[in-house]
């Protein structure tokens, strides 16, 4: 029987808040749900609002295309380098200081991109303003992991699926109109005002969830000592280098969309922005699925099985159309591939993340870490390669995203090996 103040497995499972202790939020509090999915949108909205500008952006600082797509490369760099310290930080001094230090300088970083002068400057000033944003991606994983277990988990990641999922819908509609009325500087200058209000509401609304006596009092050696740990189970790093190809596949796509849809189709800002959106709706769309319907019916490797299927099947079929086998498909046919393949992320990303973070109530933030790292690594290593034959063809981005899909499926059969799993593991703690 749990001691008073302590929060039992139902507690955790059911979203009921924290009989006792330091911890002052309600798991099933709108806003508390808000802010978490506002963090985790900060990757969408430093790239996404920017993508439509990629075009522009060559032409103003006088870069090649795979130049200018280093911008992009730069920032997901950061972000995947901020969290491996951001994570640990937060398991040692607790959730909010290290995010509002984070969301400070990601502020500061984002105004200054609006001024560089040459396509180097702006490189660097990207990497600063993901080095900083990492703080929110890492840390919002992290609370979800001290405020839920098994399923409820899942459920959540869903949750914060259909908040964030605003964002790659919202921010290359509003990239397009914000070019309307001003240069791609301006993105920049919107962005600074969006961190703003964030860290505001971080600072005024959302409480600490890391209990003192649950927080880590080591330093360095002692977190790389916990990720070391972590790095030695095999399931937890099946879960996370499959999340990673999958992320990487979603991010080639991201990267080289601009240049396929506008440059090698023709279509206008307006209607790539479009596109974008209508595909970022059915990953809203699949990850709502995941939450209300399969989790909880399905168990959550099988789900996941699921979205990898498609991810590939996707993955094939876009390579077909690219290197023209199936004739001059145009633009429709190619859209209607890259739909699904975006569409099944909702499949996989959060269940992945669930999955991962099941075996590690111990060590939420670190485990955060190197799954945020882990993603942001392999995705910066794809993004340049989208580019790599020019910006003529599209046989790049379908060749990069078909060998992901496959090394995930690889890493999700050979390392996780679900079939050997106890069902307790992927039910409720």
């Amino acid at each position: 029987m749990p001691e008073r103040g302590q929060t039992t497995a139902e507690d955790r499972i059911t979203g009921a808040a924290e009989p006792h202790g330091p911890v002052a939020v309600r798991r099933t509090g709108a806003l508390v749900t808000l802010v978490l999915g506002g963090l985790t949108a900060v990757p969408a909205l430093s790239m996404d609002m920017y993508l439509p500008a990629l075009p522009e952006v060559t032409d103003a600082l006088s870069s090649p295309a795979a130049t200018v797509q280093l911008t992009l490369t730069a920032c997901l760099l950061g972000m995947a380098l901020g969290q491996l310290v951001v994570g640990p930080m937060s398991d040692r001094w607790g959730r909010r200081r290290p995010l509002l230090v984070g969301l400070l300088v990601y502020v500061i970083a984002t105004a200054t991109c609006a001024f560089a002068p040459t396509a180097e400057l702006l490189i660097g000033f990207r990497l600063l303003q993901g080095l900083a944003g990492a703080a929110g991606i890492v840390i919002a994983r992290a609370i979800v992991r001290d405020l839920y277990d098994g399923v409820a988990m899942a459920r959540f990641f869903s949750t914060l699926m259909l908040i964030s999922g605003v964002a790659p819908v919202a921010a290359p509609l509003i990239g397009g109109q914000v070019l309307r009325f001003t240069d791609w500087r301006g993105i920049f200058v919107v962005l600074t005002v969006v961190g703003t209000a964030l860290t505001l509401l971080v600072w005024r609304r959302l409480p600490e969830t890391l209990a003192p006596g649950k927080r880590h009092g080591g330093g360095t050696v002692e977190a790389l000592r916990t990720m070391r740990s972590l790095l030695a189970d095999r399931v937890f790093t099946g879960y996370m280098i499959a999340g990673g190809f999958a992320f990487a596949a979603l991010f080639a796509y991201i990267s080289a969309s601009p240049f396929v849809i506008q440059e090698i189709y023709g279509a206008s800002p307006q209607t790539f922005s479009l596109l974008f959106g209508v595909n970022s709706v059915g990953l809203i769309a699949a990850g709502q699925l995941n939450g209300k319907v399969l989790v909880g019916r399905i168990s959550l490797n099988k789900v996941l099985a699921i979205g990898l299927a498609m991810i590939t099947t996707a993955a094939v079929a876009l390579l077909l159309m690219t290197t023209g086998v199936l004739g001059d498909v145009g633009l429709f046919p190619v859209a209607a591939g890259l739909f699904v393949l975006m569409s099944s992320m909702g499949l996989t990303l959060p269940n992945t993340q669930s999955l991962a973070l099941l075996r590690t109530p111990h060590a939420a933030g670190s485990a955060s870490a190197l799954l945020g790292t882990t993603s942001f690594l392999i995705g910066a290593v794809a993004s340049p390669l989208v580019g790599i034959a020019g910006e003529d063809t599209a046989v790049p981005m379908a060749v990069v995203q078909l060998v992901c899909a496959l090394a995930a499926v690889a890493c999700f059969v050979g390392l996780c090996r679900p079939w050997q799993h106890e069902p307790t593991q992927e039910a409720d703690h």
